[in-house]
């Protein structure tokens, strides 16, 4: 039996930006994959520790003890939230704290044109750089990038150019979907190899 299709939308919060993504994963997927996609739809490099809340219960990867929650791997999503309209949060980088709140737009969410079980469907703004201070330092980044004149738009240029992920520019409103949903593709062929599997229907 195939697993029922999550259409969801994550969005970032607390910035005063409007940056989401819309994209579709197995409902059986087990919360460090989801971790994954997560990662690859927002743009961020996995360099930090995370934490989803479902409810009143925390998930995480590697928890030293029960105040730190559960072991996300042991739990599927479909598992733990079911209905369509309901939240959860996920943050990401404790230092920077970047706050995201997904929403299950549709969980039976069927797409006869789907082609693979992993798809992102639509999104904007792009995705702040790693270890840029967090909300506030990230409006601060852009305020200086964006002024030539501003104190610190050299010391931000180069540290931009420097970053693997940017190659010297950065474009606070782009996001290519089209590498969003390569890089879903190339997780996908990698967990083929993977002793857990979603489902038998992929």
């Amino acid at each position: 039996m195939e697993s029922r299709m999550y259409l969801l939308t994550i969005r970032l919060y607390g910035i005063g930006l409007d940056i989401w993504r819309q994209f579709v994963v197995p409902g059986d997927i087990t919360l460090d994959r989801l971790h994954d996609v997560i990662q690859i739809v927002m743009g961020w490099q996995d360099y930090h520790l995370h934490t989803f809340t479902i409810g009143k219960k925390r998930y995480t990867e590697n928890p030293e003890s029960k105040e730190d929650g559960a072991r996300e791997d042991r739990y599927r999503l479909v598992d733990l939230i079911k209905q369509k309209g309901r939240t959860f949060a996920y943050e990401y980088d404790f230092g920077d704290d970047w706050r995201h709140t997904i929403t299950i737009e549709d969980s039976r969410y069927f797409n006869p044109g789907l082609q693979a079980p992993l798809a992102c469907l639509d999104g904007a703004g792009a995705c702040p750089p790693e270890d840029v201070g967090g909300g506030h330092g990230y409006l601060e980044f852009l305020k200086a990038l964006n002024n030539p004149r501003h104190a610190e738009h050299e010391n931000y240029k180069e540290w931009i150019s420097g970053h693997p992920c940017y190659h010297g520019t950065y474009d606070s409103e782009h996001f290519d979907i089209d590498s969003v949903n390569d890089e879903l593709l190339k997780y996908l062929r990698w967990s083929r190899y993977r002793n857990q599997f979603w489902h038998s229907g992929w």
